[in-house]
């Protein structure tokens, strides 16, 4: 069994050259603003606010990183998590987005150490063309992608169903109410 150890806040970085160094595996949290990233890093490492989470659209401006101990079988394992900044929206001027958005893909270009991403996008706005586009863009970089559909407490079990049975490699997350 799996099961978190340690967790600690270890740094935030406004650009990849602020970032800690690339000492270990790392966990990379991406989706659009308000999607429930902050959340989720909270609800997988069984703590409530070591990610700072709010309800307003970009609140999350710099990369955060986030060192993990847990023990698999009685030995101790280590990596980050990363919480990276909202893709989309945001109550920013366009010349901050267009910062953020070069920075981070600068992070998702140059950062090798990264093994998994895990890309949220919230079941109720599954189709929306930038998530499409960055989930395609991801898959063109030939890295490791987990799709999480997040708020699945927010659909109708029918729709809910459907989604499950159109996308048989997607995780399904509620973090208000604790299930997936």
């Amino acid at each position: 069994m799996v099961k978190v150890s340690k967790v600690s806040f270890l740094k935030s970085a406004s650009k990849i050259s602020n970032s800690p160094p690339p000492d270990r595996v790392e966990i990379a949290i991406l989706g659009r603003s308000n999607v429930g990233k902050s959340s989720t890093i909270n609800s997988l490492v069984e703590r409530k606010n070591l990610a700072k989470s709010s309800n307003t659209p970009g609140k999350t401006k710099l990369i955060n990183f986030f060192d993990v101990v847990f023990k698999l079988d009685e030995v101790e394992k280590h990596f980050r998590l990363v919480d990276l900044p909202g893709i989309g929206y945001a109550k920013v001027s366009k010349e901050q987005k267009r910062e953020w958005d070069k920075n981070l893909n600068r992070f998702i270009l140059e950062r090798e150490t990264i093994s998994l991403f895990i890309y949220l996008i919230d079941a109720r706005h599954r189709d929306l063309e930038i998530d499409i586009q960055v989930f395609e863009y991801l898959q063109s970089l030939n890295r490791n992608i987990l799709k999480v559909y997040t708020k699945i407490d927010k659909l109708k079990k029918n729709d809910l169903n459907n989604l499950r049975r159109g996308e048989k490699e997607a995780l399904f997350i509620s973090n208000t109410k604790k299930k997936g």
